[in-house]
Order: structure tokens, then C-alpha cells, then sequence
């Protein structure tokens, strides 16, 4: 059940977010985590196939098969924390990855979680009974909109547990990975510019190109060339599009209501207008009408005090057809 509330959750959001770029007539971002994750955590070949690129591209690896699992680690004790991941798969012969899409900065430090993350990764993986040297390897791998480290370029940056002066590694068991996409800002502007070649960029760089600059105009035509040449790119641009042509179908659907709503308007509005000049049209009828019998009335009093018919017709200004008929219906009544 709880897991059941968390997907609704998730796509309640999702169908926010696209609610709300359909209002702005924006494409959809996935530099946004939720885009990020139904892109490639969806179950269908376009996401998976796409999520088994990315990994080979950022382990520099073949991968031959991917599984997305629950994205809750479970704590290893009860007053532990439960992390909730973006992406969680495992791939291979068992090996674990965790991809996120960090937007901005936060509070916390995203190196220290990166290291309690990837030390869940492996917790999650202890069994009783099992030897050490069963353990699969695990990545941690951030996609981060904002610069971690500001004084150096390097792109992807890969970190391990090394030997602090003769730098040999503990273990293959870890790796962790962080990419900065706003240092890619300025090879876009020298691939948009003419003065470099978009084949100079290596697998990863050319995902992180897509994945940051996939919803900007700018970089439109760079975008097309990365998914019809690299065909991880393309099942990922197949899984996006999937996400595009939702948001579409709710625009088309959004100027639907918004024209229905105002045709209703005008409806309205001139249903208003008539009420409006109707009533005009009513008091003034109305006011004639009690215009009309005031002055009858006036003539009536007049005939009973014994007043000729010419000089009613001189002082009301009714006709003498009228004030005759008064006349008759007078004597009648007395």
C-alpha cells in the first residue's frame, strides 16, 4: 500500500509539472528530477535500453542488461536513515548503481551523501552467511546543475578509496562519480560557434551535452545531430519524446478547455448584454406605461368633477376617442 501512495504521489507530480510547462507552453526539462526519472526508471525498452547506455557510457563498461529496483534503501538498523534514490539498478553479474539529478545546491553536502549512499549500497547488500568478496561492485553517479568543484574543469570527476600519498587503490569495490553540467556551458559555445566539432566529446560528455541542453532552442540542432548518431541517445530521446507527447496531448487539451471556456465567456457576455438591454427597454416601457396611466387616471377625476371633453384633451393631450370611452365607462360606474 505504502508503495502504491508513493507511485500516485510521484505521478500527481509528474502530471503537475506538465500542467504547469503547458500553461508556460515550455518543453519539459530533464534537468527536472522527475522528468530525469521517468526517462529512464520507466518499464519499457526505450527506458531501458537507454539507461544501459548511460551506465556504459559513465562506468566505461559494456553493459548487457539493467534492472531497476526499489528506489528505498532499506536502513540497516531501525533508528537508521532510509534514503530514497533516484535510480536504482542493478546490471550485469549484480553490480549496483545509483543515478541522481541534483538541480541545485542544498544544505547538506552532496559529497558526504554521495559516500553514505554508497556505503548503503553496499549495506543493503550484506547477508549472513555470505563471504566479503561477493559483495558487487557499486557507482554512485551524480548529474549535478551546479559547480561542486570550482577550481577544476575536469569533467566527469571520478573518486575511489586511494592510498593518500602513493595513491593505489583499496578496492574496485567503489566508485563515485560527479558531473558538473554547467562546465559543458562553454563547449556548447564553441560547438555552436563553428570552433569545435561535437565528435571531439567523449560518450559521457555527449550524454550530459543532452541531458542539460535537450529543452534549449539554442542547442536544437546539436541535440538532433547527438540522438541520431549515438544510439544510446536516441532510445533516451525516444523514452523523452514518450514524456513530450503527454505533455502535447495536455496542452492540446489545456487550449481546448481555455477556447471552450472562452466561447463560454462570450456567451455569456452577450447573454448579459441582452438581459442589460432588455431591462433598459422594460423600465422604459414601464415608465411610458405609468405615464400612460397616470394620465388616465388624471382624465378620470377631471370627468367626474363635470369637465368637458375638449378641455381634457387640451390638458392631457390624450385623444377625444380616448377621454369619450373614460366618459362612458364613468357615467357607468356612477
Amino acid at each position: 500500500m505504502e508503495n502504491l501512495f508513493k507511485r500516485y504521489r510521484f505521478l500527481r507530480e509528474l502530471k503537475k509539472l506538465v500542467k504547469e510547462n503547458a500553461e508556460q507552453d515550455k518543453p519539459l526539462s530533464i534537468m527536472d528530477n522527475i522528468v530525469f526519472k521517468t526517462m529512464l526508471g520507466s518499464d519499457t525498452e526505450d527506458s531501458r535500453e537507454a539507461l544501459r547506455y548511460l551506465l556504459s557510457a559513465c562506468t566505461h563498461r559494456e553493459v548487457t542488461g539493467v534492472q531497476v529496483k526499489n528506489s528505498e534503501l532499506l536502513p540497516v538498523h531501525l533508528g537508521a536513515k532510509s534514503p530514497r534514490i533516484d535510480v536504482n539498478v542493478t546490471f550485469n553479474d549484480g553490480e549496483v548503481a545509483d543515478i541522481e539529478m541534483q538541480i541545485k545546491k542544498t544544505e547538506d553536502d552532496i559529497r558526504d551523501r554521495a559516500a553514505f549512499y554508497t556505503a548503503m549500497l553496499h549495506a543493503v547488500q550484506s547477508r549472513k552467511g555470505h563471504a566479503y568478496k561477493e559483495i558487487k561492485r557499486v557507482y554512485q553517479i551524480f548529474f549535478l546543475n551546479c559547480i561542486l568543484f570550482p577550481d577544476s574543469d575536469k569533467l566527469p570527476r571520478r573518486y575511489y578509496y586511494m592510498e593518500e600519498k602513493e595513491h593505489d587503490r583499496l578496492t574496485d569495490a567503489t566508485e563515485i562519480i560527479f558531473y558538473e553540467m554547467p562546465k559543458l556551458e562553454q563547449q556548447l559555445q564553441g560547438i555552436l560557434a563553428g570552433k569545435t566539432d561535437m565528435e571531439t566529446l567523449s560518450k559521457e560528455e555527449k550524454w550530459c551535452m543532452y541531458m542539460r541542453y535537450r529543452h534549449e532552442e539554442r542547442a536544437a540542432r546539436l541535440i538532433k545531430q547527438l540522438y541520431c548518431k549515438e544510439e544510446g541517445i536516441m532510445w533516451a530521446e525516444r523514452a523523452a519524446a514518450k514524456i513530450d507527447r503527454d505533455f502535447d496531448k495536455a496542452l492540446r487539451k489545456m487550449n481546448e478547455i481555455k477556447d471552450s471556456m472562452d466561447l463560454a465567456q462570450l456567451k455569456y457576455d452577450a447573454r448579459q448584454a441582452g438581459l442589460q438591454e432588455g431591462r433598459a427597454e422594460g423600465r422604459a416601457e414601464g415608465r411610458a406605461e405609468g405615464r400612460v396611466e397616470n394620465t388616465l387616471e388624471i382624465a378620470k377625476n377631471l370627468l367626474k368633477k363635470g369637465l368637458t371633453i375638449d378641455f381634457i384633451h387640451e390638458t392631457t393631450g390624450l385623444d377625444i376617442e380616448t377621454i369619450t370611452g373614460l366618459s362612458i365607462k364613468t357615467i357607468k360606474q356612477m
